[in-house]
């Protein structure tokens, strides 16, 4: 990222030799290109690499593998702990971004720093973000710790451009969570397969629905709609073999109230099996004896205005999900809300698995899948599926 007016001073890099700088650069272009293997897993988070270094030779190396996982720099001090290195012989540690300096889903990272002993953290990036950008460096040097920045291997712009649409100014001041639009689709394009194919419900195979299951399990909220609710009575839980101990919401749009209190979404989940608590929205104006009905079966109801198509404000309903602690949701639902999502700019990310099932029923996706809308495009292979991962481009 470009330097600003805001940025604090630059550190000099006088104390390193001419060798120690070439090095140096080297391992942080390494370390950011690493990284970046995991940049669909972290999002919004940045992806960050991270390396302990004793006398100029690695000893540990870590990453931040998964949203709400431990960051890099901890992972690279475990590594460390693991090498028979003693931990007094531990004196840098080179990181691709300003280690951070305040809690979120996980501790300071700062404070693992420090706590280690290490006496110098040489940096390839400061924080973007204008609440915290410098903060983690000058923690560090209050700590005693020498600090240096490296500009220019391990950029953000290089390694993790999607933070930097996740911390424009925008983004900070209409706060929203990152969402991540998953589906299946057959071969032809459609989400629903022929109806004498899996039940009239199933495109793919047993290890791409693992997959989703541990998505489901790096997410603070799945959000569907009613029609997928009435359609296939899902229970949208994390079932093994991924788990949660906090386990995401389970959020329907429901303009009318037509889910049934008898859905499978209210009922105890299963041995291994995880769900959050069940948040339905509807348009303001609901019918209240529906709502009590509802209300028993464990559901939690939000009235929103309609938007300009009749349904829920999409906004409000963001803002919804935000003020209940979601900072990353999955949306999967059919094509009519995952495209309402599209045109209202609200999908940042995107998860699409497609089976070898030709036909089916229903719109298809594609005009969102076209290559000037999305960046950072990694195609895979899942068992007998298809994977398509990106970011939308903005």
């Amino acid at each position: 990222m470009d330097g600003s007016m805001d940025d604090p001073p630059p550190r000099q890099v006088e104390s390193l030799s001419v060798e120690d700088v070439r090095a140096l650069h080297d391992l942080l272009a390494d370390l950011g290109q690493a990284a970046r293997r995991f940049r669909f897993d972290v999002a919004p988070n940045p992806c960050v690499g991270a390396c302990v270094l004793s006398s100029g030779v690695e000893v540990g190396r870590g990453f931040h593998l998964e949203f709400g996982g431990a960051h890099a720099e901890v992972q690279a001090l475990a590594a460390a702990e693991k090498s028979g290195v003693p931990g007094d012989r531990w004196d840098t540690l080179v990181c691709t971004l300003e280690p951070c300096s305040s809690r979120g889903k996980t501790p300071p990272c700062t404070e693992a720093v420090v706590a280690a002993g290490i006496q110098r953290v040489v940096v390839g990036d400061l924080d973007p973000d204008p609440r915290h950008r410098g903060t983690g460096l000058e923690s560090l040097e209050k700590a005693g710790v020498d600090v240096q920045l490296l500009r220019g291997p391990s950029s953000l712009g290089q390694v993790a451009p999607h933070f930097l649409t996740w911390t424009r100014p925008e983004r900070l001041r209409r706060t929203r969570p990152w969402t991540i639009a998953k589906w299946a689709q057959t071969r032809t394009g459609q989400l629903r397969p022929p109806g004498d194919i899996g039940d009239g419900r199933w495109i793919t195979g047993p290890t791409s629905l693992r997959e989703v299951h541990q998505l489901r399990a790096r997410v603070d909220a799945i959000v569907s709609a009613s029609g997928t609710v009435l359609a296939d009575d899902p229970r949208l839980t994390v079932r093994p073999p991924a788990f949660s101990d906090e386990p995401p919401l389970r959020v329907v749009l429901d303009s009318y109230l037509r889910t049934s209190p008898s859905a499978k979404l209210f009922e105890e989940p299963g041995e291994g099996e995880a769900g959050g608590a069940v948040h339905l929205i509807a348009r303001i104006g609901f019918d209240p004896r529906r709502a009590r009905e509802l209300q028993r079966a464990g559901a939690t109801i939000h009235g929103v205005r309609p938007g300009d198509d009749g349904q829920p404000s999409l906004r409000e309903v963001q803002s919804i999900l935000w003020d209940l602690g979601v900072r990353r949701a999955m949306l999967e639902a059919g094509p009519t809300l995952v495209g309402a999502y599209f045109r209202a700019e609200l999908i940042d990310q995107i998860r699409v698995y497609t089976g070898g099932v030709n036909g089916g029923e229903g719109r298809d996706l594609a005009e969102w899948l076209t290559p000037d809308r999305l960046m950072e495009v990694e195609h895979a292979e899942v068992g007998g599926d298809a994977r398509l991962d990106a970011f939308v481009r903005r």
